[in-house]
């Protein structure tokens, strides 16, 4: 008799805890972003040091789900290891790092010097702010404004409500409307960056770094947008931010292979060889997945909500399957197969990489509790 779905989920996270528990007792205080040939030791470029957040996050979600001290002891461990980042003025990701370790941590304990951790991590991204265009900067330069960017205000949003600092929630909302104006289409998809005036604040135009091109539908940055601006509606209640959010969905549902599993680019050729043509990226449908099963649970609109949830679902069942588990290939020492870091960098292209791990335990952990 087959597996039922929640027996199905079950397993593969168990199998993540596996591969996980593998990577700390192998590679100790390592923070590792993509896999080479499947092996997780990487020697290449980093680009931006960005994702230690979703490893120490894992280890965070593994203990919630399992109650076992050891992912406890673990996720202490490396979330402190992150901690000096709190101050670090020179990414725009510090939400990727403490909405996954010191947030979860302080909720669990509810220690002060938790919470502080957090909330200066969400003042030092403030101070990316970039008054005339109104938007928070990328680690690229002042003039660059980047889509994954809305993953990351959501800390500054929650250290505004945590603090009542009106100041910081001005920056956030600007950030938000910024971004939806100059870099979220009129049809729902998304360029990954936004160019500005230094002088006057003035939009010069739509750029890219990781998509095919400026006028391209990145993949990855749909699901950033997307998933952000639910994480920004939780935390606000404002409308227009989950407005953005089903205008994302929308273009991701209607774009979606027959096979459920994206492409890096929704323009991608796919003529064209590996990797600027049918390179699938299962990381954005991970990201995509855990921000449509929390959509599902915001849209006042029935339909949407039957879609949102069942996309997701029919996402994860594609990503459970051995073409892009692990589970049947051996010596490969990560979670999902087919994500992809950086296409015209060639780091991290048909590899596993950290946040498509996180992402994917994040999705199937809200699979299950609807299930349940």
């Amino acid at each position: 008799m087959p597996d039922s779905p929640i027996d199905r989920y079950e397993k593969v996270l168990c199998f993540a805890e596996r591969q996980v528990d593998a990577l700390v007792e192998a590679h100790p205080d390592f923070f590792p972003i993509y896999t080479t040939g499947g092996r997780w030791h990487h020697q290449g470029e980093l680009w931006t040091d960005w994702t230690g957040g979703f490893l120490a996050g894992m280890l965070w979600k593994f203990f919630t789900r399992t109650g076992d001290e050891k992912w406890r002891r673990r996720a202490e461990h490396y979330s402190r290891l992150l901690e000096h980042r709190k101050s670090d003025r020179e990414v725009h990701d510090l939400g990727f790092i403490f909405l996954n370790t010191y947030l979860p941590w302080y909720e669990l304990d509810g220690h002060q010097a938790l919470l502080d951790a957090v909330l200066e991590a969400g003042r030092t991204l403030a101070m990316r702010f970039v008054e005339p265009g109104g938007y928070l900067c990328s680690f690229i330069g002042r003039d660059s404004l980047f889509i994954d960017i809305m993953m990351n205000v959501p800390l500054i949003f929650y250290t505004a409500n945590r603090t009542g600092d009106e100041r910081l929630r001005q920056i956030a909302e600007t950030h938000c409307r910024t971004t939806r104006d100059t870099i979220v289409r009129a049809d729902g998809s998304t360029a990954h960056e936004g160019l500005f005036d230094l002088q006057t604040g003035r939009f010069l135009g739509q750029s890219t770094h990781q998509g095919l091109a400026g006028d391209s539908a990145w993949a990855r940055g749909l699901a950033w947008s997307m998933y952000g601006y639910s994480k920004v509606y939780a935390l606000t209640g404002m409308k227009e931010f989950l407005q953005v959010a089903e205008r994302n969905a929308e273009y991701w549902i209607a774009n979606l292979p027959d096979d459920h599993v994206p492409y890096w680019d929704f323009h991608a050729d796919l003529s064209q060889p590996l990797p600027w043509g049918p390179q699938k990226d299962s990381s954005a449908g991970a990201i995509a997945a855990s921000g449509l099963l929390d959509l599902a649970e915001q849209t006042e609109s029935v339909e949407c909500r039957t879609a949102y949830r069942n996309t997701a679902m029919l996402m994860l069942d594609a990503l459970v399957q051995p073409e892009y588990l692990a589970d049947e290939t051996p010596s490969w020492e990560g979670i999902l197969k087919h994500g992809v870091y950086h296409t015209k960098k060639n780091l991290g292209v048909d590899e596993s990489v950290m946040w498509g791990e996180f992402f994917f335990v994040e999705a199937l952990g809200k699979a299950l509790s609807f299930e349940l």
